[in-house]
């Protein structure tokens, strides 16, 4: 029971299975071992091009290195559970993203950082809407009750480790008038939104409580992003003094 307990809160750390050919990367992390040493200035990809996560990121003076959106198939499998699809969406990218750079000079033994966000009331999961139809559905459900908002971040290291993480956050939402989700919908901002909202715009109006993480429901835990990238060895504080630097300015 305490060693299933110890599964479902503390981060896995696994080591993630390489592609099978020869490349720089692989090549790369080899010498690493031979020599003992360390990559000067880590690098960090990120595999997703959503501004919500830049922004996150740079809240906390982290810069990717470059952007690696990995294009996959977002669909849920038949019984697929909201955990176990988050999980395997968020390490999909991860790899999409580390394969596309293996041969790369510039970034072949970067960190590559990816998450993936969904909504779920119960065991039903709501992705991003595809039309108006979906969204209106979506905040219907959503209306008058509460709902959790999952992401998996997934990181995958120099030597290709990975290492993964839930967040899950509950959200409840006041009662919503047919009016206001008609204005929502017409506002546009729920495109590409899990759920069919963005907490941190329009719908703001429309949380009652929230309990857990509020950058989650954003799209990104940062505190738990941070907890990684410092458990992994990459200085999140390489850019803090530049601050000090623009501030003095």
């Amino acid at each position: 029971m305490i060693s299933s307990l110890k599964a479902q809160f503390l981060p896995s750390l696994t080591r993630n299975d390489p592609p099978s050919r020869e490349t720089l990367r692989r090549s790369m992390a080899r010498e690493r071992v031979a020599v003992k040493g360390e990559i000067e200035r880590p690098r960090l990809v990120l595999a997703s091009a959503s501004p919500r996560r830049m922004t996150l990121l740079s809240q906390v003076g982290i810069t990717p290195d470059a952007l690696r959106p990995a294009s996959i198939d977002e669909s849920a499998k038949r019984g697929e559970m909201p955990r176990v699809l988050v999980t395997r969406l968020a390490r999909s990218k991860a790899e999409a993203a580390r394969d596309q750079i293996s041969n790369d000079a510039d970034l072949a033994d970067s960190f590559v950082l990816a998450a993936d966000t969904v909504v779920a009331v119960g065991r039903k999961i709501l992705m991003k809407p595809a039309h108006v139809e979906e969204a209106m559905a979506s905040l219907q459900l959503l209306s008058g009750r509460s709902h959790m908002v999952l992401t998996s971040v997934c990181l995958i290291t120099p030597d290709d480790k990975v290492r993964t993480k839930i967040v899950d956050t509950q959200v409840r939402f006041r009662h919503l008038t047919r009016s206001e989700i008609e204005s929502y919908i017409a506002s546009r901002e729920w495109r590409g939104k899990a759920g069919g909202y963005a907490i941190q715009g329009l719908a703001g109006c429309f949380v009652q409580r929230i309990k857990g993480s509020y950058t989650n429901v954003v799209g990104l835990p940062v505190t738990e992003v941070v907890g990684m990238l410092n458990g992994e060895g990459f200085p999140i504080q390489y850019n803090w003094m530049k601050f000090a630097e623009v501030d003095r300015d």
